[in-house]
């Protein structure tokens, strides 16, 4: 009989491909959805910012008040390669613990029992197995691990350490590999995927990738998140354009947009240069662009909020983030004075937010009595009465979804696949469509 393992993968995309690997390594495991019945309970942690950091604790406490006897407790990823040494004593309740460096000896270290935190950073490629989690159709290809910029606010680098890229070989033999097991949509991930190879000194390496993929012709369908402004181009942004497989799907944080924050930041690039990245995104025929922003950052005066406010009520994004500062040991933000009290970042966030609500509702709207295409990978979670489809350009999850209840086509129990829907009523949020036909 085989063991049971439940994992529980915490935090970004990024982990989840790690999660994936471990899974990979562990496929003569049975998974089983809850944490009771498993022999081996994964927690793959998150250690990004505070909330998260509370999170993985409580999540990892949370399956070790619910194992049954017997049953080993092992957490890895961000939060245990940051806080080893506190974790251990903090939580004795882990049988094992390991960092970001090992996923792909998850199996060693569970037959042996033993710990294992290396500093080196685990960088999944093509010869890595994963279990596709989610869906059958789509999967995360993560490009590079690391950072080198050096934002005042992330503790990335901390742990996560320099920019180490995969080459562009490696990765064509992963869409190989991937698609000839069905999948067909890609989406690709790093901590800054604009600056993938400048660890090569080759700063034109995202536009190789894409091109070089372009020319493989395998993928049907695919996007790009995490681009960094200092380190995109213009170039770039036409080349996704141009690009007969890459969507319109522009995801670059901009986390502010005055002068004196963004070099409080220590962003690398200014307002102007933003501007001009943004406008660029926007004038592309059927652009889709998401950001990030950050509320409280020590130093951000009135004016300087009052200036990203006027910004986002004349730039509307598809999609935007808004983020709390989260004070992170190691960052150089940490050790500055200004602190912004909770408070006021509350007031500030319920501004931004209010600004951001009225645009989505429009957003919304003007999606009604349009056809989109889209990818529609089962049922949704919100019932099962609804089938789940998101638009060509959003990744999965990310940008939300449409909700499938009528079809034209005969068959009305619908595979996994690409299709053209109309999208016809907006309900409490939620946007409704009708399957129009199969692409």
């Amino acid at each position: 009989m085989s063991k049971k393992l439940h994992l529980i993968s915490l935090g970004c995309t990024k982990n989840l491909v790690d999660s994936e690997v471990m899974l990979g390594r562990l496929k003569d495991y049975e998974v089983v959805d809850t944490p009771e019945l498993a022999d081996v309970i994964i927690v793959n942690t998150c250690g990004f910012i505070q909330s998260a950091k509370e999170e993985s604790i409580q999540v990892i406490l949370q399956a070790s008040s619910v194992r049954k006897k017997g049953a080993l407790l092992l957490a890895s990823g961000c939060l245990t390669q940051r806080y080893k040494n506190e974790l251990k004593e903090l939580i004795p309740e882990i049988d094992i613990i390991t960092g970001v460096g090992d996923f792909d000896k998850i199996d060693e270290m569970l037959d042996s029992k033993t710990n294992s935190i290396t500093p080196a950073v685990f960088l999944a490629d093509e010869s890595n197995a994963r279990v596709i989690t989610g869906s059958n159709i789509h999967a995360y290809i993560k490009i590079s691990e690391g950072c080198n910029q050096n934002c005042s606010f992330c503790a990335i680098p901390s742990f996560k350490g320099r920019l180490q890229s995969r080459s562009i070989d490696s990765i064509l033999k992963e869409i190989e590999n991937l698609t000839s097991q069905g999948y067909c949509d890609f989406t690709f991930i790093a901590q800054d995927s604009s600056s993938y190879l400048r660890d090569k000194n080759n700063n034109q390496g995202l536009i190789d990738l894409i091109r070089a993929i372009d020319t493989q012709n395998l993928a049907k369908s695919a996007r790009i998140l995490y681009l960094y402004p200092s380190s995109t181009s213009l170039e770039l942004i036409n080349t996704i354009k141009d690009s007969k497989i890459f969507q319109n799907y522009f995801d670059m944080p901009i986390q502010h947009i005055s002068d004196t924050m963004l070099k409080r930041m220590k962003r690398g690039a200014n307002k102007q240069r933003h501007i001009e990245l943004l406008k660029a995104m926007r004038n592309i025929e059927g652009s889709f662009v998401r950001s990030t922003i950050i509320i409280g950052h020590p130093g951000e005066s009135e004016e300087e909020f009052q200036e990203l406010c006027e910004f986002l009520e004349s730039f509307i994004f598809d999609r935007l983030n808004i983020f709390a500062f989260s004070s992170e040991d190691g960052t150089l933000a940490y050790d500055m004075e200004d602190k912004i009290p909770t408070k006021i970042i509350n007031k500030r966030i319920n501004i931004v937010n209010k600004i951001i609500s009225s645009q989505q509702k429009k957003i919304k709207h003007q999606m009604l009595e349009k056809h989109h295409q889209v990818i529609l990978e089962g049922k949704s979670q919100v019932s099962e009465y609804f089938y789940s489809a998101r638009d060509f350009r959003w990744p999965p999850e990310v940008d939300g979804e449409i909700l499938i209840n009528d079809s034209e086509l005969d068959d009305m129990v619908l595979k996994s696949g690409y299709y053209e829907v109309l999208v016809n009523e907006l309900k409490d949020g939620f946007l409704f469509g009708k399957v129009v036909r199969k692409i």
